[in-house]
């Protein structure tokens, strides 16, 4: 088979001297990793610092979740897995699908009924994956695959998963590659919080240590409350968990790098969302719009440069687009002058 040049390397065998993976091992790769770093000049004024988006929606499936998901099922296949599993709320699932695809192995995933954004679903179907739809929340899902593992020879791919964490902290090692220690700050969306884990991991190991600002949407905010949230609700499906698995070691990596996490409301993320749509060019998913809501919200508090971390594409949930697009669409008749004044912005 013939490679066409300058072939991007598989994210594994690029940053293998940090990973738990030796020469041989079989890898499971979409050439994940290596995201663009841009430039937000809009945010950058608004908030009196050096501000960067980290654009993880530029991986294979649109998400973060490949970074960590490239580990998790090449390790499930070196230790022999056939199937793997994951509760979602559809990222996961989605990066899951395709690893799983490209691996030959089944995949299994388990998502809340309901309140998995419709783009997530697609791809997680058309990748073949057996989709089972929860009557129940994302912290039951995820209670049931950590039964299921216990009792069945199939491996499980959430974010509990270590290779996962693994995976994830190649991202913290391109920002110091490309800002060294000038990061002065992280602002990142808190979910399920295993990716403030795995960056302050990742900042760690190279003995660099920005602040990390994590953000929970108001009513799916555990780790603020300091309690489970029974009945989670935001408008950001992807951080709608109220009972992250990682959320321990979420909350000390915010207090050793002298960060904190704090609250966003719904609507806050979406006006972040539209702005950063309008005025930098950049479509992502309500959840990624937490960073740069956080951080329009509470300031940089001193920092030069800061990174926020979109986490996934826009395209990922259409539905949440649509809405705050209502009535955008201008109808015509097969009219040159209605469509003239249309087009002028004089109709």
């Amino acid at each position: 088979m013939r490679v066409a040049p300058h072939t991007p390397i598989a994210l594994i065998e690029r940053y293998r001297e940090h990973l738990p993976f030796a020469e041989g091992d079989p890898i499971v790769s979409l050439n994940e990793g290596g995201t663009p770093l841009l430039p937000a000049p809009i945010i950058s004024e608004q908030v009196g610092a050096d501000v960067y988006f980290k654009c993880e929606g530029a991986n294979p499936t649109g998400s973060f979740k490949d970074r960590g998901m490239t580990c998790a099922v090449s390790a499930a296949i070196r230790d022999g897995a056939k199937a793997v599993i994951c509760a979602s709320t559809g990222n996961t699932a989605a990066s899951a699908a395709a690893y799983a695809a490209r691996a030959g192995i089944t995949c299994a995933v388990i998502v809340p009924e309901g309140r998995i954004a419709r783009g997530k679903l697609a791809q997680t179907l058309i990748h073949g994956a057996r989709a089972i739809s929860l009557q129940g929340s994302f912290d039951e899902a995820l209670r049931i695959v950590r039964k299921l593992v216990e009792e069945h020879p199939i491996a499980l791919v959430n974010s509990l998963n270590e290779f996962r964490m693994e995976g994830q902290k190649t991202a913290a090692f391109e920002l110091v590659e490309e800002l060294g220690s000038e990061l002065d700050l992280l602002c990142i969306p808190v979910g399920n919080a295993g990716n403030i884990t795995a960056y302050w991991r990742g900042f760690s190991e190279l003995s660099v240590a920005p602040r990390l600002f994590g953000f929970q949407a108001e009513g799916a905010a555990p780790l603020v409350l300091g309690h489970a949230v029974e009945h989670p609700e935001t408008v950001a499906s992807a951080i709608r968990i109220g009972k992250p698995a990682r959320g321990e070691q979420a909350l000390r990596a915010a207090e050793e790098s002298g960060g904190c996490i704090r609250t966003v409301s719904d609507t806050e993320i979406l006006s972040a969302y539209r702005l950063m749509a309008a005025r930098e060019g950049m479509f992502v998913e309500p959840a990624s719009a937490a960073s740069v809501a956080g951080l329009l919200k509470y300031g940089a508090e001193g920092a030069k440069t800061v990174v926020c971390v979109l986490t996934g594409r826009g395209i990922k949930d259409p539905e949440a687009a649509l809405a705050q697009t209502e009535g955008a669409i201008i109808r015509c008749p097969v009219d040159m002058e209605a469509i003239e004044a249309a087009v002028l912005g004089e109709a």
